[in-house]
C-alpha cells in the first residue's frame, strides 16, 4: 500500500516539478507585404469592425453573439465576442494604444475555452515602397503555473500562425 501511495505521489508531483522549468510565454508573429499605403491600412484596421473582412474567427462562426463598447477606431473600444465553435470561444478584445501610421495594440480575454488575459495584440506598419505596406501581425501570451505544463503539448506559434496566416492573405486579397 505504501508502494502505491508513492507512485500515486511521484504522478502528480512529476508534472509540477516539470511545470517549474517550462517557459510559461510565446510570442506569435506573422508579416505580409500588401499593396496600399502604410497611412490607409492603418486607418482600415484601426476599426475592429473590419477585422471581419480578414480575420479566420469570423469566417469559423458567422452567427457569433457580438457586443461592443466605445467608439470603434479609438483607444478603450471593446469588442466581446461568443461561440460555441471550439476555435473562436468566448472572449474579448480592447484597443489600448494607437500609434498613428505605425501600430495598434491590443489588450485580449480569452474566457473560453480557456482563460488567458493578456495586453499583447498588435498590429504593425511598415513602409516598403510607395504603396506598398509591411503588415506584422502579433501577439505574445502567458500561461501560468502549472497549466504552462500545456507548453509541451500545444505549439501555439502553429495553432495562432496558421490563422494570422490565412488572415493575413485574405487582407493581401482585399488590398489587390
Amino acid at each position: 500500500m505504501k508502494k502505491i501511495i508513492l507512485i500515486v505521489l511521484a504522478i502528480i508531483a512529476l508534472p509540477l516539478i516539470f511545470a517549474l522549468f517550462i517557459k510559461k510565454s510565446y510570442h506569435v508573429e506573422r508579416s505580409i507585404i500588401v499593396n496600399e499605403s502604410q497611412k490607409e491600412v492603418y486607418q482600415f484596421l484601426k476599426y475592429v469592425k473590419n477585422q471581419k473582412v480578414f480575420a479566420v474567427w469570423s469566417q469559423y462562426d458567422p452567427n457569433m453573439k457580438e457586443t461592443t463598447t466605445g467608439t470603434d477606431g479609438e483607444i478603450g473600444f471593446v469588442q466581446r465576442w461568443e461561440s460555441d465553435h471550439e476555435k473562436v470561444g468566448v472572449g474579448e478584445q480592447e484597443i489600448i494604444k494607437l500609434t498613428p501610421y505605425s501600430r495598434i495594440d491590443y489588450a485580449f480575454r480569452f474566457y473560453k475555452p480557456f482563460e488567458a488575459l493578456d495586453d499583447s495584440g498588435y498590429f504593425q506598419f511598415t513602409p516598403i515602397e510607395t504603396g506598398k505596406t509591411k503588415v506584422t501581425w502579433g501577439y505574445d501570451g502567458k500561461m501560468k503555473y502549472p497549466t504552462n505544463i500545456l507548453m509541451l503539448f500545444i505549439d501555439f506559434d502553429d495553432l495562432i500562425g496558421s490563422d494570422f496566416e490565412k488572415g493575413l492573405e485574405n487582407l493581401k486579397k482585399y488590398y489587390q
